[in-house]
């Protein structure tokens, strides 16, 4: 009989979440830093202050995460005198940031606390990060013991971030689900990884009901239900999939063709300079459903995409349609396509590709 443990994420969601902070951070200490984004630390700031405002706890200093979620990075910060001396670690951001923070702190075996300030991923909530080499490229997932201790979700933040970063977060969301299913189709599932499987249509059912009126809320800046459905979707539900589906700190079950795709495509400049990690996904589940003979769930997750603009054509990633055998060729190099219920070949790729853009 095997012995294991399972850490899973605790949060708050909601417009005044910040309040929350002293009550919940308290028990952990009194001094905290706070590592994040440039811009992600400006706008949460205020807020961030007046939430222990006349509290026992204190910010020690704002420190920005360097760029880049890499190990040069999380090496710097660990040396930074005021890492050390905080009792906790406040992470601010998105995706790259947060990751850099949680690494940091399992180093430092420091408790930290996630501060989401946009969804674009499900960072906040994961007991992974991931982790890129200086220039940008993937390099691998670096595993926790467990995710944040706490996550305040602000939703008046996040409904004020840029629109894009909801609309990527939204492609990497129903990644999880079609990658899960696939990749453990056929195998006798632990209870774990079988939970992750069946929890993730979580991923997918909320965006498809909400994801538009999500997206018009965002692009308006104002908090409704369907944006607080959406970021659920994106940062809580992925979350506790992902950490069900890593449980044995593999990636069979987490990841899939969709990430292959993204991965390989990170070796183009213009992804990593602009374009999301989400916003490439999703175009690689389409990929996916193709290469797995979903017509069904192709033709609704194409509807969709469609009617939020996320992208369905090479072109819309800055990729020429010259370059489709170099990607097929480093997409058949990624771990991510490795457990499959069925060999994915060269051939597959290309007519799924090719029939993608000419629909």
């Amino acid at each position: 009989m095997q012995n294991y443990s399972m850490n899973l994420p605790s949060y708050s969601i909601g417009e005044e979440v910040y309040g929350k902070i002293a009550s919940i951070c308290s028990p952990y200490g009194s001094k905290a830093v706070v590592i994040g984004g440039e811009t992600a630390m400006s706008v949460a700031k205020d807020e961030l202050l007046a939430g222990i405002k006349n509290t026992d706890i204190t910010i020690t200093d704002f420190i920005h995460y360097g760029g880049e979620a890499s190990y040069e990075n999380v090496e710097k910060l660990l040396a930074d005198e005021r890492v050390q001396k905080s009792d906790m670690i406040f992470a601010v951001g998105g995706g790259k940031a947060l990751d850099t923070a949680k690494a940091v702190a399992e180093m430092a075996k420091k408790p930290i606390f996630a501060f989401p300030t946009i969804a674009a991923t499900c960072a906040g909530t994961t007991s992974v990060s991931i982790m890129y080499y200086p220039d940008g490229r993937f390099k691998r997932p670096f595993f926790l013991n467990s995710p944040p201790m706490h996550t305040f979700i602000n939703l008046r933040i996040i409904a004020k971030a840029p629109y894009r970063y909801i609309w990527a977060g939204m492609g990497d969301t129903y990644a999880k689900h079609y990658e899960a299913t696939v990749s453990a189709r056929g195998d006798e599932l632990k209870h774990y990884h079988a939970m992750g499987v069946q929890l993730s249509r979580m991923c997918v059912d909320p965006l498809l009901k909400y994801g538009k009126e999500a997206l018009d809320a965002n692009k308006q800046g104002i908090v409704n239900n369907a944006l607080e459905e959406a970021v659920l979707a994106i940062i809580v539900t992925t979350g506790i999939c992902s950490i069900f589906l890593t449980s044995e700190q593999i990636i069979d079950y987490n990841t899939g063709l969709a990430h292959g795709i993204f991965y390989a495509l990170t070796s183009y400049p213009q992804i990593e300079k602009e374009h999301l990690h989400g916003e490439v996904v999703g175009y690689g589940v389409l990929i996916l459903l193709l290469c797995d003979n979903n017509r069904e769930e192709f033709k609704t997750l194409l509807n969709f995409c469609r009617q939020v603009e996320l992208p369905t054509k090479l072109k819309d990633m800055d990729i020429l349609l010259d370059e489709l055998d170099n990607i097929i060729a480093k997409t058949l190099e990624m771990k991510d396509i490795e457990h499959n219920p069925y060999k994915i070949t060269p051939i597959m790729l290309k007519d799924a590709f090719l029939e993608l853009e000419n629909l």
